[in-house]
């Protein structure tokens, strides 16, 4: 076991507590041995100075994909990791689209033995139907027998609504949660950006906003008749949130995420023919982005997520045949941070609440606490650092950011994972 850590003078937020105060940690064999103002330091810790800092629960981002088995050459599982760890992100859900998809056992067990000794608790999904395609309904008894930590065909929906249907009905039989990516395929038919005033200024095809609305609607209903959980991909539109909140006042069991990148930009950003800014759902409109600052405020959002997506530079350099898709790993807290919370829309405790405590719930998993016992997985933040984003410093084997040169506010300063840090920042 690694030995004891001791942090001393830190801001202690533990939104599963509704601990907020001065204070020190002290982490021995991999558990959180103390907290509070009280904590005595023992004779062999590393001592850290926590003086600025915040100490929370190591973060969670449920909606990750690190490209192994198959496309190793935009990120494999070491790169991922410790881009994870660089965030703060002590657990991620990697995605099923990988090449091949993780449809079977013996991906799902290959993926998992291979993810032993990272930098972070890598939990793996597996595919709602069969090759990701719709061909049938996988076994899910044995998936989870094998692992898996949810189900979705995450980059695809399922298109078939019956199907759907009966997927999340088995799968709340089984026991793990569905993932629903909301994308209507005939109504998107080959768009590449935000439909709309940019795309007809690019002359480029648009992704109609309908297409996520649709189908969010949909995986609403379907939740609202069965009573089964469904949590709804990366929402965009303002529509898609109305949806959910809408769903949610009627007492269906959904919930939703969004990212950074939504918080903080419009499909403006394409006009300079970048497709670093080329994610789906695409970047929207100013009115969606305020919709889903407003979602996030009221209550609608759950959670926060990067869906870090990696892509070469030689991928990302033709601005129509790029394929979707951009990393955010390590800026997720600071962009949030600088998109909500320096903004006033919603404290710093309930960031860490919607980047720890709800994603947790979400997947079922354990809530995450820095009370005495639990694990010692702990991110250490500076809230108020501003830095700016230099891609070619990321520790991620791909650097296709929207963040790139950008200033944001809030820098993870390590990051300690089963009472071991993983990560240090000298910055």
């Amino acid at each position: 076991m690694p030995k004891a850590v001791y942090v001393k003078n830190v801001r202690l937020m533990d939104p599963a507590s509704g601990r907020d105060e001065l204070g020190s940690l002290l982490l021995c064999d991999g558990k959180i041995a103390g907290c509070g103002p009280d904590v005595q330091p023992i004779g062999d810790a590393e001592v850290i100075d926590g003086t600025g800092l915040c100490a929370a629960p190591g973060l969670i981002d449920i909606h990750v994909h690190f490209r192994d088995p198959g496309q190793t050459h935009k990120e494999t599982l070491q790169t991922g990791a410790a881009a994870a760890a660089a965030g703060g992100f002590t657990t991620v859900l990697c995605m099923p689209n990988t090449s091949p998809v993780c449809d079977s056992v013996e991906i799902l067990e290959d993926i998992l033995s291979r993810s032993k000794d990272l930098p972070v608790h890598l939990l793996q999904s597996a595919c709602l139907t069969g090759g990701m395609k719709g061909n049938g309904i996988n076994d899910y008894d044995a998936l989870k027998a094998a692992g898996a930590a949810a189900l979705t065909d995450d980059g695809r929906p399922v298109e078939d609504e019956a199907m759907m249907e009966e997927a999340v009905k088995r799968a709340a039989r089984t026991g793990l949660p569905v993932v629903s990516h909301c994308e209507d395929l005939a109504i998107i038919n080959g768009g590449i950006i935000h439909k709309g005033s940019v795309s007809e200024a690019l002359g480029v095809k648009g992704m109609d906003r309908a297409s996520e609305d649709n189908i969010t609607k949909r995986e609403c209903d379907i939740a609202q008749r069965t009573g089964c959980p469904v949590h709804i991909c990366h929402v965009s539109t303002a529509g898609a949130a109305d949806a959910v909140r809408r769903a949610k006042a009627a007492g269906a069991p959904v919930t939703c995420e969004t990212a950074a990148h939504y918080l903080l930009y419009t499909h403006e950003k394409l006009l300079s023919r970048s497709a670093n800014f080329r994610m789906n759902p695409p970047l929207r409109e100013e009115s969606d982005r305020q919709a889903m600052l407003q979602a996030v405020a009221d209550g609608t959002v759950d959670a926060i997520i990067t869906d870090h997506a990696p892509h070469t530079a030689e991928e990302k350099a033709d601005f129509e045949k790029a394929p979707n898709g951009v990393v955010g790993l390590e800026t997720s807290l600071a962009g949030c941070i600088t998109a909500l919370v320096e903004t006033g829309i919603i404290p710093l405790m309930r960031l860490i609440e919607m980047m720890t405590v709800n994603p947790a719930k979400i997947i079922g998993l354990p809530v995450p606490t820095l009370q005495a016992g639990a694990p010692a997985d702990i991110v250490l933040f500076d809230p108020a650092q501003r830095w700016v984003v230099d891609p070619e410093q990321f520790h991620s084997k791909s650097k296709n950011t929207v963040f790139g040169g950008e200033t944001l506010t809030g820098r993870v300063k390590y990051t300690i994972l089963d009472g071991r840090i993983v990560h240090r920042d000298n910055n």
